[in-house]
């Protein structure tokens, strides 16, 4: 909501006052979590406020001991493998749902999102009695699967939203000049749906780096993750190692977040040019 040149003063009071509310429920939300970074620097073994002093023991820790490592490495192999597989299975179905005569569209989209709204306590169980039956449970293959399973929506998501308005006669036409159907998809549609792609992979990178409850359920000791040693940590002992980990997934996470908003638009930027390319 932009604040017009000639807006009264009781238009300016409202702008203003949406401004301060949208400000303080930010902060509301956002203080928590804000409130780790500094425990993270923390020189003594315990949490508490004023801290004593300022030490990098516990980031120390993190990166050279090997029970955290090993879980580091752990999440990134499977979030990369998670990230890989939920690209290819999203972008494939979100190009299938987005062809005009795709049967039964709205319920093959309400069945691969069904992810994202059942409680993911629920999932977690379900996998749990699946991968028994299929051995896969304590198995780095059937963490990645289960991940991915939580990861796809949001590639499926991003990517239909990217083909809104998806001008299906330049494939037709690149088809009608004898291209294959290879040659179409990576000259006309890949580049298309490429800022899509990429939003949607990094969401499921996070979604699979973050993931807690499906590793607890499915996963051992040697299937360790990041955010089940975090877990585990908390259960066990009060470490501020926790929090050194905690300010690493945060900002992460924001940089993720943010490579995400400026793919956005950029994409709307190559929309509009196109469209103003067309007009002309």
């Amino acid at each position: 909501m932009a604040l017009s040149l000639y807006a009264s003063p009781l238009e300016r009071s409202w702008y203003y006052l949406h401004r301060v509310l949208c400000g303080g429920v930010f902060i509301f939300l956002v203080a928590p979590t804000l409130v780790i970074i500094p425990l993270s620097f923390n020189s003594e073994p315990f949490f508490t406020f004023p801290m004593p002093g300022l030490s990098l023991r516990w980031y120390e820790e993190l990166f050279l001991t090997d029970r955290w490592v090993g879980s580091f490495y752990n999440s990134i192999f499977v979030a990369v493998m998670v990230t890989l597989l939920s690209t290819v299975l999203g972008t494939l179905a979100a190009l299938g749902l987005s062809r005009p005569k795709f049967p039964w569209r709205t319920a093959v989209m309400s069945l691969l999102i069904s992810p994202m709204v059942v409680p993911v306590v629920i999932t977690a169980v379900g996998i749990y009695f699946f991968y028994a039956d299929a051995r896969l449970l304590n198995t780095f293959t059937g963490l990645i699967l289960a991940h991915t399973t939580l990861a796809t929506p949001f590639v499926v998501i991003t990517v239909t939203a990217t083909l809104i308005g998806f001008d299906h006669s330049l494939t037709r036409a690149a088809a009608s000049l004898g291209a294959p159907p290879v040659t179409s998809f990576f000259k006309i549609t890949l580049p298309l749906v490429l800022p899509g792609m990429i939003s949607g992979a990094l969401f499921a990178f996070i979604t699979s780096f973050d993931e807690v409850v499906v590793a607890l359920f499915i996963t051992s000791a040697n299937q360790r993750t990041l955010p089940k040693a975090m877990f585990s940590g908390i259960n066990q002992e009060i470490s501020p190692t926790i929090t050194a980990a905690a300010t690493v997934l945060t900002l992460f996470a924001i940089v993720m977040l943010t490579t995400v908003e400026l793919l956005r638009r950029r994409s709307e930027r190559l929309r509009g040019s196109r469209k103003a390319a067309a007009v002309v």
